[in-house]
This record gives C-alpha cells, structure tokens and sequence, in this order.
C-alpha cells in the first residue's frame, strides 16, 4: 500500500512539474510551450514546439522552438503561419481556419495543431 502511495504522489508531483513548465506568466503575458503538451504531434520529420504568447486574452505571437523539420520547408511555414494568429482574442484564434502550405502540409499542419493545443490550454488553465 505504501509503495502505490509514494507512486501516486511521484505521479502527481511529476504531472504538477510538468505543468508549471506548459504555461508560465511574465508581465502579464502568458507563454504556452507545446514541447511537451504537443509532444506527439509530428509535422514531417518530427515534432514541432512552439511557444504562444497571450497577453489580455489575445495571442501575440508564436515562437516556433527547435524542431527536426527540413529548414528549408519548415522556413516556409514559419513565414507564412508565425503571424496568423497575431492580435486575434483567444477564442476567435481557435476556431480560425488555417491553411497548410503548399509542400510543406504534415509541418503546417502539426503547427496549427500544436496552436490549438496551446489555446486550448490556455482556457482551461487561465
């Protein structure tokens, strides 16, 4: 019984690290990273981290983290997704339809993907 207790309370201790490192607050503005939230969505070649800024419940960018995708493709979908989002409230930058981008759709796909995430997130962890 002690050890389904200690390994209960490691579990939960683990689950609580874990969070604290999904969503942090500086000034005001929330910073969502997918690394691990979204660690089984894959674009290409891998996963695909972001970090989404939320300050006064509007997204103010996304960071995109070091991710295996090919540079060249994943440059393609950093320059056309990073600022879609930008200025939208939470709410309307989750139901915003987004396309992926010709030659690039597994990478701009696991992006919006891992956007959703974050906001979902975000609302449920506000």
């Amino acid at each position: 019984m002690k050890k389904i207790y200690l390994l209960f309370l490691f579990s939960f201790l683990l689950m609580s690290f874990i969070a604290d490192k999904t969503m942090t607050k500086d000034n005001g503005t929330f910073v969502i990273n997918t690394t691990e939230l979204g660690k089984d969505v894959e674009g290409y070649q891998g996963p695909t981290p972001l970090k989404v800024y939320i300050k006064n419940n509007k997204v103010e960018k996304i960071e995109f983290l070091k991710s295996t995708e090919t540079p060249k493709y994943y440059d393609r979908v950093k320059k056309f997704l990073q600022s879609k989002w930008d200025g939208l409230k939470v709410k309307e930058a989750r139901e915003k339809e987004v396309d992926a981008v010709t030659g690039a759709t597994y990478s701009s796909e696991a992006v919006i993907q891992n956007v959703r995430l974050a906001l979902d997130y975000y609302q449920s962890h506000k």
